[in-house]
């Protein structure tokens, strides 16, 4: 059992992460062992590329932390190499780094670059996606990353209770959808067909960071939207494709999306104003951002629903 949530804004940026805080602690007891952020802030043309350098169980050995610098030397000299001006790197914590760059080549070639240094993983890459993602509740993975002073326009989040792997930050959600710019996805389900689409995903030249199948949904979405077909297009096909009970969330650079399957078997509750859409797995952590008395209800079964900015 997982909780996901959902939240953007039309009236502008909010306390995007104070809020989506909220949402996924009042859900602590679907999934106590890891939190994770996919948190839309102010679009730059610079891209903003979020690594981890080790897993957060690593062992702490004596030389841990002379490791950790030389990798990061090493991240900063794989984009020099293919030609990424970095601006600014912020250790958030020992074990990973937010960098800024500008750039302007493949976004699949600076990637595999990146990753090429060992035990190094992009957790995402864009101009306004940052994914945030650790072991422990919602609070604590907020502190740890001083989410309370982000602001953005829209949010996904994810409390994971681990049945298929490991207690890991790469068994984490949100996901980033490598390679592709500004996607991730939230997903509460399993799919039964995730073998048959990893290996087609892999023959394509795509990479995953995990076991986890909802990382197939990320990559999935972003390369049908590759092919030209708009995000709803992309979620609507992923119904059709896509085996399994599952509900999911999708973000990109100005729009967030939901997707429930024909079974409609994990719960998803939305509200809709004129300022905000808020949608959430139990109406509860809806009304930890939404005050008063509220109207909530259920999507359809089969149903996809897309909003943009």
């Amino acid at each position: 059992m997982c909780g996901i949530a959902g939240i953007i804004y039309r009236d502008g940026p909010h306390a995007v992460g104070e809020d989506m805080k909220q949402m996924l602690q009042s859900m602590k007891h679907r999934g106590p062992d890891s939190t994770g952020y996919a948190l839309y802030g102010t679009p730059s043309e610079a891209f903003r590329m979020r690594i981890t350098l080790a897993d957060t169980n690593t062992k702490r050995d004596f030389d841990f932390a002379e490791r950790l610098v030389r990798r990061r030397a090493e991240v900063e000299g794989k984009l020099h190499a293919v030609g990424a001006s970095v601006t600014e790197i912020d250790e958030t914590t020992d074990y990973t780094s937010t960098f800024t760059f500008d750039y302007s080549g493949d976004l699949k070639t600076l990637a595999d670059q990146v990753e090429s240094v060992r035990d190094t993983q992009v957790l995402s890459l864009g101009h306004a996606l940052e994914i945030v993602k650790d072991i422990g509740d919602a609070e604590t993975v907020a502190a740890q990353y001083n989410l309370d002073k982000m602001h953005g326009t829209h949010a996904i989040g994810h409390v994971r209770m681990a049945t298929e792997s490991d207690v890991d930050i790469a068994g984490a959600h949100p996901y980033w959808a490598y390679p592709f710019s500004d996607i991730a996805v939230v997903h509460n389900g399993q799919l039964t067909n995730y073998f048959y689409w990893r290996r087609r995903l892999e023959r394509s030249g795509h990479r995953f960071q995990s076991a986890c199948d909802s990382e197939i949904i990320a990559v999935y979405l972003a390369e049908r939207m590759s092919e030209g077909a708009s995000l709803e297009d992309a979620m609507n096909q992923s119904m059709e494709e896509l085996d399994g009970v599952f509900t999911y969330l999708c973000v990109t650079a100005d729009s967030l999306g939901m997707a429930k399957d024909e079974l409609a078997a994990k719960p998803l509750v939305l509200y809709e104003s004129d300022d905000i859409i808020a949608v959430a797995s139990e109406e509860i952590a809806i009304r930890e951002v939404v005050p008063g008395e509220i109207e909530t209800y259920d999507p359809f079964e089969g149903e996809v629903m897309v909003w943009t900015r």
